[in-house]
């Protein structure tokens, strides 16, 4: 039986439809990931979900019980329900605290508390940080400070909201890590909306295509994703995508001309037209030429600079456009800036095809 069933749901603001006849089943201990761009209606689904806003038609089923969003009392069902949201919003107070608030308020003993905040902490990968300041904590410590504070309730349903968006690409690892792991030890069922499709690939069941408030495809990610098309590719976000002609080296790799000059080399042998794909988190930039063992190594232009909190995005002139991401740190102590040389360097393994 499903844990969470949406019916023909539907979601206006000022006679503007956000969520356009929405059906959506999601079983017990399955991960479901909603993929889409900005203003699709996906998180606008997970505070439906979550109880923090009701719909304007349609019926929501959690546990084969519709939820009542008139309800005076919903606290006994929103106990069930966990969520972890992109900005990441943590009390004044220490780590201890943060992650224990959902357990006291409760009325759990303090011993039992103690013990859940502990493997709540030691889960996330932050064991000895009960007395840190929250607030002194980097984007992706706290993020996954959230993360513990959701999780240490044991929820039936884990709600997450672009978790990893604009965190450095370890503790993205760590969080995808420990949502597998809930999830194959608990068996918590999960919904979360993401840009990243290879976050999808990594750690969903099924992947729910979200665009313009519909859900436009569902399905395993193959069957979402399996022939990945120009629309697709625009509507995931990807970047540092890039078609050309692709020739067997004879040494385990195959080298991909994409135009401008520009030759790839990627960790898989096939000849002929194949697309692929760069992660900006993969990408070492420097800036001075670095001796690696890395197949890929370029000399490019910086020509755009967006900071994102405490990361920072640059789109590389390099034959073709490169998009990386840093940190703010190194950003600052390397004293990057517009039009400065710099230099790529990625390995053959990190260019996937798609």
């Amino acid at each position: 039986m499903p844990l969470i069933e949406v019916q023909n749901l539907c979601k206006e603001y000022s006679r503007r439809q956000v969520l356009k006849d929405i059906n959506l089943s999601v079983q017990n201990g399955e991960i479901c990931v909603l993929v889409g761009p900005n203003g699709a209606g996906k998180t606008t689904l997970l505070r439906i979900l979550d109880l923090l806003e009701d719909p304007t038609t349609g019926r929501v089923l959690f546990d084969g019980k519709e939820i009542d969003y008139f309800a005076k009392d919903k606290v006994t069902l929103r106990r069930r329900i966990a969520m972890v949201f992109q900005q990441t919003v943590l009390f004044n107070m220490n780590v201890f605290d943060n992650v224990a608030y959902g357990l006291t308020v409760r009325d759990k003993n303090k011993r039992s508390v103690e013990e859940k905040v502990k493997t709540a902490l030691e889960l996330v990968q932050l064991r000895n940080f009960e007395r840190k300041k929250a607030l002194t904590l980097s984007g992706g410590e706290a993020q996954r400070v959230a993360l513990a504070q959701a999780l240490v309730t044991e929820p039936e349903l884990l709600l997450l909201d672009e978790p990893t968006a604009n965190i450095d690409p370890r503790n993205v690892s760590i969080i995808e890590e420990v949502l597998s792991r809930v999830n194959r030890e608990r068996k918590t069922t999960m919904i979360m909306a993401t840009h990243n499709m290879f976050q999808a690939k990594n750690v969903a069941h099924r992947v729910a295509m979200f665009n313009e408030g519909r859900i436009e495809k569902i399905g395993t990610f193959q069957e979402v994703f399996g022939a990945l098309s120009k629309s697709l590719v625009d509507f995931a976000r990807l970047e540092n995508v890039f078609s050309g002609f692709s020739r067997i080296t004879g040494d385990g790799t195959s080298l991909v001309d994409v135009g401008d000059g520009l030759k790839i080399e990627a960790a898989f042998e096939e000849a002929g037209n194949v697309t692929v794909f760069v992660s900006p988190e993969d990408i070492i930039l420097s800036a001075k030429p670095i001796v690696s063992s890395a197949r890929n190594s370029f000399e490019g232009r910086i020509v755009e600079i967006t900071e994102l909190g405490n990361i920072v995005k640059l789109k590389i002139k390099a034959g073709r456009d490169f998009t990386v991401q840093i940190t703010k740190r190194s950003f600052v102590e390397m004293n990057l800036n517009l039009s400065l040389k710099v230099y790529l360097t990625f390995k053959a393994s990190s260019v996937r095809k798609i």
